[in-house]
């Protein structure tokens, strides 16, 4: 019944994730679209209904739907594919190169779009990039905005704010000012029009953000889910909940230590996108009445990025700040965990007899806490506290996957640009396929990040780099990926006596 569940649940994301996205630049109906992306889960949701009792799936059934699926996928998109010119889903980037090369091929005035300024605030636009930062060559007026090409003759960094603040002053907050690189690595500026503009005298109505209510209710009711669930992982049954309510009360130490892990890591983003002074949501809970109690929580930005190192700190605010709680929630838990032998099938969700040695920093964390009781063929019954900080730890190891709109993929987009972003989130995701050939608990892992769009939003200014600091802190947090990742390594495993 929980697989069901879970199953729907994953279906309803996936069709929301395509009609969003995919939907807008393909006539292929989304149920079609929806379909063929399923059509691994499908199979292996109706390969474990049938047969309960079996842990393993055979290789093909794992390996074929993982082949079929992708190419079917991008078959049926290309099928139904948009003409570029009614597209509403490119990127900025290819909207603005398309647009810029019909508008040089044709030769009708009617086709041009409406020019968005007059000719003496042009003047005033060309005098806003100075020769020796960025030599303005050319100004093209398309339906999204007004493209500025040139060279750029100085620092990214120091271009960027001075040719920004010189728009400004023209235009005040009229245009959003982009700076990004065409595939050919050269530097542009666009000038969008800017839906939160205060100067405009018809603005876009403004979506409500802060809603607290629905923040706290959804924090109340994640709170019931969670403790029920923790209930249950201390060794309460549902029958004896129905004759003592109170026992409830045993899965509070589960559910108010993932609950605090969870909200630290939202309102970590929350608050550094507040810093920077970017829309967003509060930080809202899913409850979920099976499995862990909860399918986490998540906060919605509404405005872009203004910077790639926005970027960076937003994304790894989250993990940092949930790792920072996790650790201290996992040592008091495992303080508390029971020794038990080693079972005969090892599943990385089983609490009751958790292998240690399947992360190397799980094993270390382990060894250190329960000392000489940890010994080669046992295994850790897992406190409930426990269990919220493994979760925890797991929770830590997906955002930080370098893919697409996870926190690892906004990272490597900020430290690498985006497209090497795009190659190493690629890259990955077949990595995450292939682990979960050898261990089939990653096949929800490799579920979500096949329906995980691999592109991410680029920031206003998306040119300027990193500086050394925040790469340095970003190679550290894949290093973490790695730690929690990684199977404990055989020498690693007799030098702790776990092996």
């Amino acid at each position: 019944m929980e697989l069901i569940i879970l199953f729907l649940f994953l279906s309803t994301i996936s069709y929301m994730v395509i009609k969003q996205n995919i939907s807008k630049i393909t006539t292929t109906p989304i149920w079609l679209l929806w379909l063929s992306l399923m059509i691994p889960p499908l199979i292996w949701a109706g390969w474990y209904i049938l047969n309960p009792s079996q842990n393993s799936m055979p290789s093909f059934l794992v390996l074929i739907p993982l082949l079929i699926s992708p190419i079917l996928y991008i078959w049926l998109i290309q099928r139904g594919k948009i003409p570029p010119t009614e597209s509403k889903d490119k990127s900025s980037l290819e909207k603005l190169e398309k647009t810029l090369k019909e508008s040089e091929s044709t030769q009708e005035e009617k086709t041009k779009p409406p020019n968005p300024i007059n000719a003496q605030e042009e003047k005033a636009l060309r005098d806003c990039f100075p020769w020796g930062v960025y030599y303005l060559q050319k100004i093209d007026y398309l339906p999204q905005g007004i493209l500025c090409m040139g060279k750029l003759m100085t620092a990214p960094e120091k271009a960027y704010p001075i040719v920004k603040g010189n728009l400004e002053k023209v235009f005040q907050d009229r245009f959003l000012i982009i700076f990004q690189e065409t595939l050919q690595g050269q530097p542009f500026f666009a000038l969008v029009p800017n839906p939160y503009s205060d100067t405009l005298p018809q603005k876009l109505p403004q979506e409500k953000l802060i809603r607290p209510g629905m923040a706290l209710f959804l924090l109340l009711l994640t709170l019931l889910t969670t403790t029920i669930i923790g209930a249950e992982i201390s060794g309460v049954q549902v029958s004896e909940l129905e004759t003592n309510p109170f026992l409830i009360l045993q899965g509070l130490p589960y559910s108010l230590c993932l609950i605090a892990i969870l909200g630290v890591h939202e309102l970590s983003h929350y608050l550094f996108a507040i810093y920077y002074q970017i829309r967003t949501t509060l930080p809202y809970f899913i409850p979920l009445p099976f499995f862990l109690g909860t399918f986490g929580a998540f906060i919605s930005i509404k405005s872009p990025m203004p910077h790639r190192q926005a970027v960076f700190d937003v994304a790894i605010a989250g993990p940092v700040g949930g790792f920072l709680v996790t650790i201290p929630v996992l040592v008091w838990g495992l303080a508390y965990s029971e020794i038990v032998p080693m079972p005969e099938k090892m599943n990385i969700l089983n609490f009751t007899a958790l292998d240690p040695r399947f992360s190397l920093l799980f094993s270390i964390i382990s060894k250190i806490v329960l000392g000489s009781k940890l010994v080669a063929d046992q295994a850790i019954s897992l406190h409930p506290a426990a269990v919220a900080g493994y979760i925890g730890l797991i929770i830590t190891a997906l955002n930080l996957m370098p893919v697409g709109q996870l926190d690892g993929g906004h990272m490597v987009h900020a430290m690498f640009g985006q497209g090497k972003a795009l190659i190493i989130g690629q890259i990955t995701r077949l990595l995450v396929i292939i682990l979960a050939l050898v261990r089939t608990e990653f096949l929800l892992w490799a579920i979500i990040l096949i329906f995980m769009p691999v592109t991410d939003q680029p920031a206003l200014n998306d040119v300027t780099e990193l500086d050394n600091t925040r790469d340095i802190l970003g190679l550290l947090a894949l290093v973490l990926l790695i730690a929690i990742l990684l199977p404990l390594p055989p020498t690693v495993a007799q030098w702790l006596s776990l092996y």
